[in-house]
């Protein structure tokens, strides 16, 4: 077939096969070159496996053309359509290296290359490359060879022979053969200055790693040293021209071009240093002046031409230099400082394309694993690799790495140096910027198999990758932890049992035996468990250490790893999530409230990480956000008990969080400074406190009515919140000081809407008092009307006739902190309408009413007080205590509510500052009564969190009383000046209560 219809099958099927050009392509076709085998299909369709079609197809009519005679362009031809292995390898280099296809064009006899290495090619190491170069006789004849020896290394990568890592593996053992060549040309040169020195050639950096490029810098470094009889200073200098003659020979612009530069400045002083250098130099210097940076590039250093045992010398005296580098000051800081620096000086135009430098590139993946390397190494010798791949297999086998993120961070590092592979191959030129346009990203894409939609798929693919490196880089090269392990001294980085007994003696701890049994059974095996408790409790020691009762830290830590050590997810979090290590270590160690929480469900620890989950972190959550989780919890159930289990066990959870939170903030950590604003933390943990026990009453109100009535209750029903949980001010072991209302349904006989009210609080108080692993919620109806003598519940009728008729001044007091908690909300207002003319009286209080408010706080203070207690240590009926500093404020509220809308509020210091800014105390009156306030609050839930029950007086017990001291910022040996603190500033607010309270 001819014409028209031929050329339209012909341009349609070459299209097919992924050709570009197809008129140029049948041009080519139609050359007198491939005449012999136009029409053969076998090579159309290898033509079309390449990277390049169109390149492919050029490169090998060049080749052909160039050959010497008919008969060498027919064994080529031959060659390539009968031997199908020989085929791929010349058509998918011809495909994917435009630079290679020209020297194959200067060179045509060298395409037999891919021949002569096909019995050995898988594993060819530096002693094959040796043989490839031997006939090198000057810079030209190697360029020549070197290039020759590359064609078969890229064969080998662009037909899949080898992987990536093993690809850089050869060019690196390629590199080191071309070393060895070239400086046995310079010895050649000169042979009497070969004679007057040693010389070790060192490789640094992707070389010294197996890890090089196609085309990439060489690092070396030089080590000199006299011949036997020979004057050093003259044989440095000799040793100094033929380094110098070696990188010449390699660095050189030839008629062949260069093979690539040698770059030194690797060197002590860089390239203001000699370039030669004996090893005791080498040493002093590194010993006094080295940089951190300097120890990180030492990691990859091996000895690879010229005296090969001065060279072993050289690499065994720096080892112990680099695994002492992490210990010194800000070790962790400079190398992270190192790295922002390179991206910050990446052009603005370059960095979404910079392949190594940029972020999510290549040089994430190294430093992270170089940091991880230079800090773990020091105790573990299994990671003392300087090849990026293996040493990040071997964190992942110790723990250090979690092995779902070294998967795939091995993934995306491999993918990466893919990429930087074929961008390299086409012009051999030292680039890592991915190409802008669409013919070389197309060409790119198809050498890394994609073939669909190459363009597409190449820059999906690639982001993909980019992001999950930059999102482990950050995750495992900023890890908190790592910067602790590195400021621990060598020997305690892993500790053995007579160094542990040491170390906790040193520390602090009261039974050391004890704590070496549970090291003992956290640490000891060959678990991967094990392995990763060994990284974290060098480090976990010191920080239980910090605390008043290390020993208690280490046991607790020992029963969560006990319960959880089998959960996947712990010791992850653990060693890869921010604080999450510090601030369980913080919380194990302050007390027993926080660890009885945890213990009872150990799964909460998964809280003290960065929170990215749905309700992770310590943030407290808010009211609405953990109503809504206990209905939905309460619906779920199957009846009332198991209702209210399941929301007692929400806020269990909660408790837990907001204690965590407190303790870490009051304690500080090694990133995060404890909290300077001691009034919002307690804020913080009254309205946290006080949100969940509202959410809690009102779950359980829903599983009560809907188990005893379904979905109507005969009466609306209503909880008002009183005293400090109508304030927002519940400590951890506060009861919930309620009143309870209730109004019958429109046609509802009032006995039994009544009985149905009385069944609700009842069951209520039951549900939320049976004996569980969850703490109890207590809840105390002795604020209502009558106190203990009247009804547990009343309608909002019988509220209103009996606040007319007989309500006293102390019932108006204690409805300034009513506020509606749960229940019926249209209800809940109606009865804070009703009682806020008691507790705000137009005109205020008369004389009479304040004599009687003055003489029940007097009378309270002389009866209530304990048998036995210091008064001026007691935080609740102590002179400038809670009860102080609450009646002064409620008395101006009562006294000037009606006038001052500000005061009309059931929070004290909100009320405070309200009264402050009416003028009616001084700001120096109001910030010392505030100050006494937030104090006593603070040491109440510094006992509940230290003691694990509540107490209104600091602790007899030495250990306790320095936890609570060091919850309030006191550190060891300060328990005394606590306690003056706290005398001082309570006598100060009683002077203040003296005179604005008694009128004194």
């Amino acid at each position: 077939m001819t014409g028209p219809g031929r050329r339209s099958s012909t341009f349609t099927r070459l299209l097919r096969h992924g050709f570009t050009d197809p008129s140029a392509a049948e041009r080519l076709l139609e050359s007198a070159e491939l005449s012999p085998v136009r029409n053969d299909p076998v090579l159309l369709e290898a033509l079309g496996r390449t990277a390049d079609p169109d390149l492919a197809l050029h490169g090998l009519v060049r080749l052909l053309e160039a050959q010497p005679g008919a008969t060498a362009r027919r064994a080529l031809l031959d060659t390539v359509t009968a031997a199908k292995p020989l085929r791929d390898r010349l058509l998918g280099v011809l495909g994917a290296s435009a630079a290679l296809a020209d020297h194959l064009a200067r060179h045509p006899k060298d395409w037999e290359a891919l021949v002569t290495y096909e019995p050995r090619d898988l594993h060819p190491g530096v002693e094959e490359f040796e043989r490839g170069l031997a006939a090198a006789t000057d810079p030209v004849s190697l360029r020549v060879a070197y290039r020759r020896c590359l064609l078969a290394i890229a064969a080998r990568d662009v037909c899949g022979t080898t992987d990536v890592a093993q690809a850089a593996a050869e060019l690196a053992d390629l590199a080191t053969a071309t070393l060895r060549a070239a400086l046995g040309l310079a010895c050649a040169a000169a042979p009497e200055d070969a004679a007057l020195c040693r010389l070790a050639v060192i490789a640094m950096g992707k070389c010294g790693g197996h890890e090089l490029n196609y085309v990439s810098d060489v690092d070396v470094i030089f080590v000199g040293e006299a011949a036997d009889g020979a004057d050093e200073g003259k044989a440095l200098r000799a040793a100094t021209k033929l380094a110098s003659h070696m990188m010449r020979i390699c660095s050189e612009s030839t008629v062949e071009g260069s093979i690539w530069p040698v770059d030194a400045n690797l060197r002590p002083e860089g390239r203001n240093g000699p370039l030669v250098r004996t090893l005791s130099s080498h040493l002093a210097y590194y010993q006094r002046w080295a940089k951190t940076w300097e120890f990180q590039a030492l990691l990859k250093a091996r000895p690879v031409a010229g005296d090969l045992a001065l060279g072993e010398q050289y690499v065994a005296a720096v080892e112990p230099l680099v695994w002492q580098a992490a210990e010194r000051e800000n070790f962790v800081a400079d190398v992270q400082k190192m790295r922002r620096r390179v991206v910050e000086n990446i052009p603005a135009a370059e960095v979404e394309r910079e392949l190594k430098l940029g972020p999510g590139g290549l040089r994430d993946v190294e430093f992270a694993v170089q940091l991880l390397q230079l800090v773990h190494g020091r105790a573990d010798a299994s990671l003392r690799s300087g090849t990026t791949l293996d040493a990040l297999q071997a964190l992942a086998a110790g723990g250090y790495v979690g092995r779902a993120d070294a998967v795939q961070l091995d993934e995306a590092y491999r993918f990466l140096r893919f990429m930087e592979h074929r961008i390299q191959l086409y012009r051999l030129r030292r680039t890592h910027l991915v190409p802008e346009g669409e013919a070389d990203q197309r060409r790119l894409g198809r050498s890394l198999g994609l073939r669909a939609d190459p363009v597409g798929e190449l820059n999906r693919e690639w982001k993909r990758h980019a992001a999950v490196v930059r999102r482990l880089h950050e995750k495992l090269f900023y890890r908190p932890l790592l910067d602790a392990v590195a400021q621990l001294p060598s020997g305690e980085a892993r500790l053995s049992s007579e160094a542990a007994r040491e170390r906790m003696v040193a520390l602090g701890y009261a039974d050391p035996a004890a704590a070496l049994r549970h090291l003992e059974a956290l640490a000891s095996g060959v678990t991967r468990k094990a392995a990763i408790q060994r990284t974290l409790l060098p480090v976990l020691l010191g920080w239980f250490a910090d605390s008043a009762d290390p020993d208690a830290g280490l046991l607790n830590f020992r029963k969560v790893s006990d319960a959880l050590g089998k959960t996947p997810w712990y010791l992850r979090l653990l060693r890869d999530e921010g604080a999450a290590a510090e601030n369980l270590a913080r919380v194990l160690s302050a007390g027993r409230l926080a660890p009885d929480l945890l213990m009872r469900a150990p799964e909460a620890v998964a809280l003290l990480g960065d929170g990215d989950g749905d309700g992770g972190g310590l943030v407290p959550r808010g009211r609405q956000q953990l109503e809504q989780e206990i209905l939905a919890t309460v619906g779920r159930a199957g009846n009332g008990q198991q209702a209210v289990t399941a929301a007692r066990g929400v806020r269990r959870r909660e408790l837990f969080r907001t204690a965590a939170a407190d303790i870490v903030s009051s304690y500080g950590t090694e990133t995060q400074p404890a909290e300077a604003d001691q009034g919002a933390l307690v804020d913080r943990v009254g309205s946290a406190v006080s949100d969940l026990t509202a959410a809690t009453l009102a779950g359980t109100l829903r599983a009560v009515v809907r188990d005893g009535w379904g979905d109507t209750l005969p009466t609306r029903f209503a909880v008002i919140g009183m005293g400090r949980f109508g304030g927002h001010e519940l400590g951890y072991g506060s009861d919930a000081d309620v009143v309870f209302v209730h109004e019958p349904q429109d046609g509802v006989d009032e006995r039994e809407a009544a009985d149905a009210a009385g069944r609700v609080v009842s069951e209520m108080r039951r549900l939320l008092q049976i004996p569980s692993a969850d703490p109890p919620l207590l809840i105390d109806a002795d604020l209502r009307p009558e106190g203990k003598s009247g009804p547990l519940v009343r309608t909002l009728k019988s509220y209103e006739a009996y606040y007319r008729r007989w309500s006293l001044v102390w019932e108006s007091q204690a409805l300034l902190r009513a506020e509606p908690v749960a229940g019926d909300e249209e209800l809940g207002r109606r009865f804070v309408e009703l009682v806020d003319p008691l507790r705000y009286p137009a005109g205020g209080l008369g004389e009479d009413a304040v004599r009687e408010i003055r003489r029940l706080k007097a009378r309270m203070e002389s009866e209530r007080l304990p048998r036995g207690a210091d008064p001026k240590l007691h935080t609740k009926l102590g002179p400038g205590g809670l009860s102080d500093v609450e009646w002064t404020v409620q008395l101006l509220q009562l006294r000037h509510g009606a006038e001052v809308p500000g005061l009309r509020t059931t929070r004290t210091r909100t009320a405070l500052a309200a009264a402050r800014e009416a003028g009616l105390l001084s700001e120096e009156d109001a910030a010392t009564l505030d100050e006494a306030w937030v104090l006593a609050t603070r040491v109440r839930n510094a006992v509940m969190l230290v003691r694990g029950r509540a107490g209104d007086t600091f602790p007899s017990d030495p250990r306790e009383v320095a936890a609570v001291g060091r919850y309030l910022g006191y550190g060891p040996g300060h328990v005394g000046d606590m306690l003056d603190d706290y005398r001082r500033t309570a006598r100060r607010a009683r002077g203040v209560v003296e005179a604005l309270f008694y009128g004194g």
